[in-house]
């Protein structure tokens, strides 16, 4: 099967450059960071939280919410923003969240949300940027 081409493509030195060394190893190396150490999981403000790898506007802060888990976790993506795929790792089946944009890895959605989406898109925050509105 061929690899999808994004429309913001990288070279892995481009990438190394780019992004901080945990920004590469999850967004680049589908990692995952240690649950709590993300400054953007309390953050309030209205705004948007974008890709780290190319700021493609990913959730809205009206979206956010609390879910006690250690990521920042949002119910609804904006659209057209990310894309989902199957993450068969650690024995599990899983549904990983990446950046339509630049393919980067993001995190996982699961079905245990609040209403009305009831989605959890748990999300790396190393992997976002946080654009105040």
């Amino acid at each position: 099967m061929a690899e999808k081409t994004f429309p913001v493509t990288r070279t892995d030195q481009e990438w190394r450059t780019l992004l901080t060394s945990e920004q590469y190893r999850v967004m680049r190396g589908h990692g995952t960071e240690a649950p709590g150490s993300c400054s953007l999981l309390v953050e309030k403000r209205q705004g948007s939280f974008n890709c780290a790898g190319c700021n493609t506007p990913l959730f809205k802060s009206d979206v956010k919410f609390e879910s006690g888990t250690g990521w920042p976790s949002f119910n609804t993506p904006v659209e057209g923003s990310v894309e989902n795929t199957v993450d068969r790792s650690y024995g599990m089946v899983r549904t990983e969240v990446h950046c339509a944009t630049c393919g980067s890895h993001l995190g996982h959605v699961f079905p245990d949300g609040p209403p009305p989406t009831h989605q959890r898109y748990c999300i790396n925050g190393v992997a976002l940027v946080f654009k105040p509105a």
